[in-house]
């Protein structure tokens, strides 16, 4: 490989090809999987990504492409053969153009989603996709895995946020779909098959992305109740009450919450008493702030007469808003702290969560005495992470070595739903064996067809998504 590293160090320079002290770039953002990289390769634009995949094509060498290593399912990490490289798009970080008129924005693939959610706002407009990881995962990263969020309610998934791509096709030719179009009704819409196909079928490195017009007011409430069905009506309630400016949804156990304020002890105080579930929602728009506080409280009253919610604290500030927010964002950092869990990223028609819900947890404590489900997500696109944290006493390696029943016992029941066994996170490694046991065989076999026809060689990103 010598003769490899020598020429992507002439393509490239020197100090864009590392081959010492690659920690940060080989190992997983959870910690569960660590490669070792050939090399980690970094191209300053498109051009050289191009050339960088034309030589590992020339060479055979197999390309793991990597935004900012969030990947809660190994997506981005190379195998422990010394083979791979990595292929880091940090460097692709520049817009290209922005277009308020047109509200669209250009942006190669390295670049940070919040520095786009800012610079979005500065023109006045909204990038809605917004998650946990905002501050560190790439554009990139983010349309390659289909990206969901708090704000999939009202905006979609990014795959409803893009018009446009770049990628660099597995041979090395760059294939330039950058239209800024809402209506292009000529043949297939080859993006899609880029979105959500985790690099397996080519390197994102540009997007045209949609934005919205910056919503000027902000209703944030935080409610509890005793049951999901009651969610599940109040979800209806205030979708009917508020429409398209109802924008988040988010569903929580208590076990989250009381998981948040344990390890997080400057979060906001909520209820007098105890509620067995919670839901954080929020509605925008861009209108007068009054307007949408009559309109917010009118619906939250009706919702308390009728005895769909127990009690609701409206945020009164910003910043209480952003400190209700809070309580939902740390869930994930606070489920780490905790210890050992094993994450389930399910989704089952908005319909069907309460009965889910109702039909997992009895039979996970039915196989494990003790077992604490965390249980949040975004009821309102049918997306719960059912995260299950370990019985009290048992050590991480009993706990991971119960994944695959934990994974039956849940996943049995999200196939019969007619549900997803991943909604928002991807595949990766993580998760890409369950493709054979809740995919059909044709579905597997049209997706391999797909991947043969563009990387016949099987050098993109391999042993991620499909089933090995």
């Amino acid at each position: 490989m010598s003769d490899f590293l020598s020429q992507a160090r002439a393509l490239l320079g020197d100090t864009h090809v590392l081959t010492s002290d690659l920690a940060g770039y080989a190992t997983d953002w959870r910690g569960k999987f660590t490669g070792v990289p050939l090399a980690v390769c970094r191209p300053a634009d498109t051009q050289q990504v191009a050339a960088l995949v034309t030589l590992c094509a020339a060479h055979s060498v197999c390309i793991v492409p990597q935004g900012g290593n969030t990947s809660m399912c190994g997506g981005a990490t190379p195998d422990s053969s010394g083979q791979q490289i990595i292929l880091s798009l940090s460097r692709l970080n520049r817009v290209r153009d922005i277009s308020p008129l047109n509200n669209t924005m250009t942006v190669e693939a390295g670049c940070v989603l919040q520095t786009l959610q800012e610079l979005a706002a500065q023109h006045e407009r909204l990038f809605p996709l917004s998650l946990g990881a905002e501050g560190s995962c790439q554009i990139g990263g983010n349309i390659a895995t289909n990206a969901g969020g708090v704000q999939v309610l009202r905006f979609g998934n990014t795959r409803d946020l893009v018009l446009g791509l770049e990628v660099v096709l597995p041979d090395g030719q760059v294939l330039n779909l950058l239209k800024a179009l809402r209506k292009d009704n000529t043949g297939y819409d080859l993006k899609h098959l880029f979105i959500g196909s985790e690099g397996t079928l080519g390197v994102i490195t540009a997007a045209v992305l949609k934005l919205f017009p910056a919503p000027r007011s902000r209703a944030v409430a935080f409610a509890a109740f005793q049951t999901p069905q009651q969610a599940l009506e109040l979800l209806g309630l205030m979708r009917g009450a508020m429409g398209d400016r109802f924008t988040a949804f988010e569903l929580m156990s208590n076990a989250s919450v009381a998981m948040v304020q344990r390890y997080f002890p400057a979060s906001p105080a909520l209820f007098a008493m105890p509620y067995p579930w919670h839901v954080l929602m929020q509605a925008s728009d861009g209108g007068e702030q009054s307007a949408l506080d009559n309109a917010f409280q009118a619906a939250l009253e009706t919702a308390l007469e009728h005895g769909v919610i127990d009690d609701v604290l409206i945020a009164t500030s910003e910043a209480q808003a952003k400190e209700l927010w809070m309580v939902r964002e740390n869930i994930s950092e606070a489920q780490q702290l905790d210890g050992a869990n094993i994450k389930h990223d399910i989704a089952v028609p908005v319909s069907s969560v309460p009965a889910f819900i109702e039909e997992v947890l009895p039979l996970l404590h039915a196989a494990y005495a003790g077992v604490r489900p965390v249980v949040y997500g975004h009821l309102g696109d049918g997306n719960l992470h059912f995260n299950v944290s370990s019985p009290a006493g048992m050590s991480t390696p009993h706990w991971q070595a119960e994944t695959d029943r934990v994974n039956v016992i849940v996943l049995d029941v999200v196939a019969r739903m007619q549900g997803s066994f991943s909604a928002e996170h991807g595949l990766g490694q993580l998760k890409n064996h369950e493709m054979a046991m809740y995919k059909t065989p044709l579905e597997i076999d049209v997706m391999r067809r797909v991947k043969n026809a563009l990387d016949p060689k099987l050098l993109m990103n391999p042993g991620k998504l499909l089933p090995n």
